[in-house]
């Protein structure tokens, strides 16, 4: 499988916001979207509007920092949004459920590196960059051909 890179400038956190519901309308249980980048460069502020736009119910969106994971019922699958960040090891992962959510749910992984062998070789990468005050890039790789159709018109 060829790996597809794909790199959007966001001008605005509203722009952020945009292209989180439009990959969000695309989504499937089993699909599951590696948040990358480092502190403050808008992986939650995706994660929460993706989240929030495929809600049954509206409701708060806090990030899994100190809880590690959440889960929500959506309007098609459970979302799972988990924040790896304190994980020293792979099966910490595993003790989550994660392993279980990937086959399952739409799930969204931040810090995805701390998940090892155990990342979903089918995952959506996303790769945030600050580039200035409001503005930022993201990065999108994948190498399962799936992605080709879902992400058509907005990242391929």
């Amino acid at each position: 499988m060829a790996i597809h890179p794909s790199i959007i400038d966001l001008k605005t956190p509203d722009k952020t916001a945009a292209l989180a519901r439009a990959v969000a309308a695309r989504l499937h249980p089993g699909d599951v979207i590696l948040l990358q980048g480092g502190i403050g460069a808008g992986k939650t502020h995706f994660a929460r509007a993706l989240i929030q736009s495929l809600l049954t119910e509206p409701e708060d969106v806090p990030s899994p920092t100190f809880t590690l994971v959440q889960v929500y019922d959506g309007k098609t699958a459970e979302i799972w949004h988990s924040d790896l960040y304190r994980l020293s090891n792979p099966d910490e992962a595993v003790e989550l459920g994660l392993e279980d959510a990937f086959e399952s749910a739409i799930c969204l992984v931040e810090w995805p590196d701390r998940l090892g062998e155990l990342t979903p070789a089918n995952a959506l990468s996303l790769s945030f960059e600050v580039t200035g005050e409001e503005t930022r890039r993201v990065a999108f790789d994948w190498s399962d051909d799936k992605w080709d159709s879902k992400l058509e018109g907005i990242a391929a």
